[in-house]
This record gives C-alpha cells, sequence and structure tokens, in this order.
C-alpha cells in the first residue's frame, strides 16, 4: 500500500484515541525499560512532584509510581485515556498520590520550577522534541530531570522508502549525537541515553494483531478514515520489521542545570 503524503496526525483524534486505549501502553516500552530509565534518577523523595506528559492510560506512569513515593500527575489530551488512568491507579491503591487529568502538552498546569522529573514516554514528538524540551524547562526545578523516548535514527544514510516515510511523518526525527546536543542546547546536562529494544517494538505491534483490527474496523464500518488508519498502522509495523536497524526508540534522559 502507499501513505504518500499522509501522516498519523491526519487521522480523526477520536479514532486514533479509541484505537490505542485498547493496548497496555500506547507506545513501544515496557515495565524494565521504565524501570532502567529511572535508575538514572537521583534524590526523589515523597515531597517530589513527577508530570507525565502524554501519559495514555498510564503503563508507565504505574510502574513509577510503584517504585517512587512522589506524587505524580498524568496528563493527556484524551479524556477516556484519563478515565482508565484513573481506574488503574486506584485498582493499585495509588490514587491518593497519582492523578490523571485531561490537558495539552502545549499548555501544562504547572508552576514554574515546581516539577522534580518530567516524564514523557512516547509522547513527545507530538510538540516536538526540541519545544518540549524547551518549553517544559521551565516547570523543572534547577537540577530536576527529564526523561523522554524519542524516535531516533541508528545510522546516518538509509534507504530511501523508511526516510521518505519518516521525513514525512516526524521530519525532526535525528541521530542520537544530533538529539544530545538539542538537549545541551535546551539547558540540560545529558545523563542518559540508551536504545529501547527491539522486543518493545515486536510486543508494541503484536498487541495490534488482525483480531483486534478486524474488530475495530467492524464497530467502525464504512468509516473511511478508520479503514486507512489502521492500513497505515499496518504499513507502518510493516516498515519496521524491515527497517528496525535504521531506526527506533530512544531514552534520553537529562538534567536541568542552570
Amino acid at each position: 500500500m502507499s501513505n504518500d503524503n499522509q501522516t498519523i496526525h491526519e487521522f480523526d483524534l477520536n479514532i486514533i484515541f479509541d484505537y490505542f486505549s485498547n493496548t497496555p501502553r500506547q507506545g513501544p516500552g515496557s515495565p524494565e525499560i521504565t524501570l532502567k530509565a529511572l535508575s538514572f534518577i537521583d534524590g526523589l523523595t515523597s515531597n517530589s512532584k513527577i508530570a507525565d506528559i502524554g501519559c495514555g492510560t498510564g503503563g508507565q506512569t504505574m510502574v513509577l509510581a510503584q517504585n517512587t513515593t512522589s506524587k505524580i500527575t498524568g496528563i493527556d489530551l484524551f479524556s477516556d485515556f484519563i478515565r482508565q488512568f484513573n481506574q488503574n491507579a486506584q485498582k493499585l491503591n495509588l490514587q491518593e498520590r497519582v492523578k490523571g487529568i485531561v490537558g495539552n502538552m502545549e499548555n501544562l498546569p504547572f508552576q514554574e520550577e515546581e516539577l522534580d522529573l518530567i516524564w514523557s514516554e512516547g509522547a513527545i514528538y507530538n510538540i516536538g522534541f526540541e519545544r518540549g524540551l524547551r518549553e517544559w524547562r521551565k516547570f523543572l526545578k534547577n537540577g530536576g530531570y527529564i526523561a523522554v523516548t524519542e524516535n531516533t535514527w541508528f545510522t546516518q544514510e538509509r534507504p530511501t522508502e523508511i526516510q521518505d516515510f519518516w521525513q514525512e511523518a516526524y521530519p525532526e526525527m535525528d541521530t542520537i549525537s544530533g538529539k544530545v546536543a538539542q538537549m545541551e542546547k535546551a539547558g540540560y546536562l545529558p545523563i542518559a541515553t540508551f536504545v529501547v529494544p527491539e522486543d518493545c517494538w515486536i510486543d508494541y505491534y503484536e498487541v495490534q494483531n488482525p483480531q483486534m483490527q478486524e474488530s475495530f474496523l467492524e464497530k467502525y464500518k464504512g468509516n473511511k478514515s478508520a479503514e486507512e488508519f489502521i492500513a497505515y498502522q499496518q504499513y507502518e509495523a510493516e516498515l519496521y520489521r524491515k527497517y528496525k536497524e535504521y531506526y527506533g526508540y530512544v531514552f534520553y534522559i537529562g538534567k536541568r542545570i542552570r
């Protein structure tokens, strides 16, 4: 199939949100990877405040909550994600210090220098890596941390098909060294980077199995946008299997230093 000149942001947001509400995570990742990133963060206490921006239904947020004593606010644009987020927190008896709210990452409801840690797995691309680092920084205390995953090129050269796909979908993609330089320019000391393993991507796409997609298409029978969205997801998964040695998620952890 061809998805020329079409990106995920062009689909009906309600269709995208409804689709991903059926998945435990809304992007590639795992509890182990969340914990690995968390291991680079120092000084969190019961008085610390964490924001998980673009939290989805809170797969990674609950891992953070179970492995810290800090207060955590999850923020997502979609109210159904937040409803599920808060239900998940209650099931785990975390509701006293973990709360999800509907909000926009372009207009966050925090005071300057209020947060000790900003977390964002698979979501900062919605605002852009550079812009997110720059605009969110003011909410961090001096010495506070940011930890995000970002789609990243592993090589300087790559096949035209995958280069063109991501150039259209997310032109801000860069190499690890390029992203680290952007982090430094935004006023952070880079603390750690590591590649999110391939199996996280495989699991992410396997959850979106043919049975799930067929059920989704049945729900939206006759809806062209839903049909095109499923075709796009299938094409993206096909491209990853074909070109996974050229790109993937990288975790970037930085510390505000000025």
